[in-house]
């Protein structure tokens, strides 16, 4: 990834990083709440709902080449039960870890006359701004990791009823009487032959009202 665009210190995802300094080893250890931006999640599918808490527990380590951050996200997520449709919530941890590189290091930690010198590599990296990192790329990936592609309000969700929709949770035993369809078409082969056979005994052809012959 290239250089970051110029980042503002009030995002509550923008983290600053002067008070760790650059001495390799030195650690510092946060915590915070912040609001989930939009679209944090599987869209139309499951994820926080936007401005929902989300906890950080965050360490930040200076390491020769840049800060490595490790931490921990904890949110509240929603959405809808693939089997019954129903609404669900549920929480979600998701554990992540990125460096942010020096902009004037490369990979080794030595200083580079100019940033950036090698698109490709700098295509994958994340790299500090004035000190500065965005953690939100970084933290949505991650919880888009940590969801499920297909969440079920219960693991033996037995969801809908193929036939009339009804919730099958609701009513365990409700079923539909199966109908064999050769067997339907015997009944009404049978029902006629009954029609006829009636006719026969009143003494009328099949069809013909007993009234129009006299």
């Amino acid at each position: 990834m290239a250089l970051n665009a110029r980042l503002d210190h009030r995002n509550p995802l923008v983290f600053d990083t002067h008070e760790l300094g650059r001495r390799p080893g030195a650690l510092q250890r946060l915590t915070r709440t912040v609001d989930a931006p939009k679209d944090f999640g599987l869209k139309e599918v499951i994820g926080v709902p936007e401005g929902a808490p989300v906890e950080l527990q965050l360490r930040l380590e200076s390491v020769m080449e840049g800060v490595l951050v490790t931490g921990t996200a904890r949110a509240a997520a929603e959405g809808e039960c693939v089997r019954c449709l129903e609404p669900l919530q549920l929480d979600v941890e998701a554990e992540f870890q990125e460096m942010f590189s020096y902009p004037d290091a490369d990979d080794r930690g030595r200083v580079i006359a100019e940033p950036g010198d090698d698109a490709e590599d700098d295509e994958d990296r994340l790299f500090l701004e004035d000190g500065l990192f965005d953690l939100e790329p970084v933290l949505r990936d991650a919880v888009v990791l940590a969801l499920p592609m297909q969440p079920v309000c219960q693991e033996d969700c037995p969801g809908l009823c193929a036939e009339c929709g009804a919730r099958l949770a609701d009513d365990p035993d409700h079923h539909h009487d199966a109908v064999d369809i050769r067997w339907a078409a015997l009944q009404g082969l049978a029902d006629t032959m009954s029609d006829g056979e009636k006719d026969e005994m009143s003494g009328a052809e099949p069809g013909v009202d007993e009234k129009q012959e006299k």
